[in-house]
């Protein structure tokens, strides 16, 4: 039976994601089998395995770290917020369906035996599973029901790493504060303390550490400095959205208030001559080089939106002075047309921005599989990708056809129209493999008579690897690992 340890949070965004994925490569390289595990996620970052299941993308990224095949196994439950108080519910990596926020709230207990069933397999197959909570487990309004924080820690018997962030500010209170507000037995499960994001010389913390363990009564596993790594991070919280920063080449993506699947354009992030920036106005698109829409869990939704700030006139004004591409959800909204007879989004139909010869039927089942393939010939700035080879996911609720005769299905992976260098596709990371992301970029930046040097730009998986190797050095040297695996032996799986 596989020994467990759980990372839990003072808050969101205290760095769990990134301690998780960092422990799962530094056990994996004390020669471990390993697995991260998350019983719910909430994201709009999703990930299709080979089996054609959906699960939340940083579990996909943990599993990376880990050195082993994405699982749905790995994360059994996902929200994927479809508006302010309403969510689509994945279980065991296909659409179980949508509730309101109260309803779920009433039903995910009986979510438990999927959570335990997931995890029961996932031991059988691992020597450590690094289980990652959500949120904080401080939220005693949720307490009664908790499926993903101390009520699966007591579900698994697992002792808890807690994180508090203190680049925020008041991390002695975060930590003290969360473990005021447990109950006896859940402070029992919390066996060391990490304060995460640190910056400044270590050594002006070491009184406060000394009254933060006599007060929590629990030792102090780590402080972790502030680390510049460039891996996935949880949609809600990342930094990325916020960059304005204009490179030799200036990519802009539209970022609409569904956004799903912005993992796309991380590949372009470390080509050291390009920007990504993420735009909601027509005054911050400005005139980039390049325009992406992104995928969206509400299409229709964010295209109204889009129409509301001027947005959609902007991209299409754009249209034939910049290469504009869609993808998936950003795809269907250049097109002529969506219609949603199902109600699976708002309703009724919807007239597209006209930049592709598509028309697209909202459908309940939802289109989960891997693809891999030869990019079709293309022209214009998108002839730099014909014949390259790619590999990535498909997930979306549409079906979409090309106008004309016996309105066929379009050629794959890309669509283009008489517009010139708009392009669609469905295919999620289709710029990541070999080439690609370096061919268009290297293309664009043609156009500006300028030139790119390859050589700065290692291939994406490779970079990967080696920002999940420095991840976990850096663990390796700040956290005290003979604490935590002291931890892991302490585990006794019923």
């Amino acid at each position: 039976m596989a020994k467990v340890i759980m990372v839990q949070g003072t808050m969101s965004g205290a760095g769990k994601s990134l301690l998780v994925a960092g422990l799962c490569r530094v056990l994996k390289r004390d020669g471990h089998r390993v697995a991260p595990f998350k019983s719910q996620n909430m994201a709009l970052n999703s990930f299709i395995t080979e089996e054609g299941l959906e699960m939340g993308r940083a579990q996909a990224m943990q599993a990376e770290a880990a050195g082993i095949a994405p699982s749905v196994l790995m994360n059994p439950v996902l929200l994927k917020p479809t508006d302010n108080t309403g969510s689509q519910v994945v279980v065991n990596g296909r659409v179980l369906r949508n509730m309101g926020a109260r309803e779920y709230f009433a039903y995910k207990k009986n979510l438990v035996p999927d959570i335990k069933r997931a995890f029961r397999e996932l031991e059988g197959m691992t020597d450590i599973i690094v289980v990652e909570g959500a949120g904080s487990p401080a939220e005693i309004n949720l307490r009664d029901c908790d499926i993903v924080n101390m009520g699966l820690a007591e579900l698994l018997d697992a002792p808890v790493l807690l994180v508090g962030d203190i680049d925020r500010g008041g991390v002695f209170a975060q930590l003290l504060g969360t473990l005021m507000l447990l109950a006896e037995e859940e402070r029992g499960r919390v066996k060391g303390l990490v304060i995460n994001k640190f910056r400044g010389d270590q050594s002006l913390l070491d009184s406060g550490i000394a009254i933060l363990e006599e007060k929590g009564g629990i030792p102090v596993a780590g402080v972790i400095p502030y680390m510049d790594i460039d891996l996935e991070d949880e949609d809600s919280l990342t930094g990325r959205f916020f960059n304005r920063k204009k490179g030799m080449v200036d990519l802009a993506v539209i970022r609409y208030p569904r956004i799903s699947n912005f993992t796309d354009f991380n590949v372009f992030g470390q080509i050291p001559e390009v920007s990504v920036r993420y735009v909601t106005s027509p005054a911050e698109l400005g005139c980039p080089d390049m325009v992406f829409l992104p995928g969206s869990k509400n299409t229709m939704g964010d295209l109204s939106w889009m129409r509301q700030n001027g947005l959609a006139d902007a991209v299409k004004r754009l249209a034939g002075q910049v290469p504009v591409c869609g993808i998936c959800g950003g795809y269907q909204m250049l097109g002529i047309e969506i219609s949603d007879p199902g109600g699976m989004e708002t309703g009724g139909t919807m007239e597209g921005m006209g930049l592709l010869p598509v028309r697209t039927e909202l459908k309940q089942e939802k289109v989960r599989r891997q693809t891999h393939g030869k990019i079709n010939p293309l022209e214009g700035i998108f002839s730099a990708l014909s014949g390259l080879g790619y590999e990535g996911y498909e997930i979306h609720m549409g079906q979409s056809v090309k106008e004309g005769p016996g309105n066929s299905v379009p050629e794959t992976p890309f669509v283009s129209g008489s517009r010139k260098n708009v392009y669609g596709t469905y295919v999620h990371g289709i710029f990541d493999k070999g080439e690609a992301a370096f061919a268009l970029v290297k293309a664009l930046a043609g156009q500006k008579g300028m030139a790119l040097e390859k050589s700065k730009m290692a291939d994406y998986k490779a970079y990967k690897e080696g920002q999940y190797e420095k991840l976990a050095d850096i663990l390796s040297e700040y956290l005290d690992m003979e604490k935590i695996y002291g931890m892991i032996r302490e585990t006794h799986i019923q």
